[in-house]
């Protein structure tokens, strides 16, 4: 199971800052917290910027139980 980590809106949308999914792709772990967290998290995902093991990722890369895929909303200040 790959673990995927929320940050920002994500993690307020899922209620939590980690899980595990199965899944053979990045977009499989997404679409299974998608299922989970519902399409509140899926708005989110849309525009955030996705990462695999520190690297950007796209929905088609193949992962593995020790991957980490993480879910980075934009970030704004002043």
């Amino acid at each position: 199971m790959a673990r995927l980590c929320f940050f920002a809106q994500a993690r307020d949308c899922a209620g939590t800052s980690e899980a595990r999914f199965n899944g053979v792709t990045v977009g499989d772990v997404l679409d299974a917290a998608v299922a989970r967290y519902g399409t509140g998290l899926d708005a989110v995902i849309a525009f955030s910027a996705v990462w695999l093991n520190g690297e950007p990722a796209s929905r088609e890369m193949p992962v593995g139980d020790s991957d980490e895929v993480a879910v980075l909303p934009p970030v704004s200040g002043g």
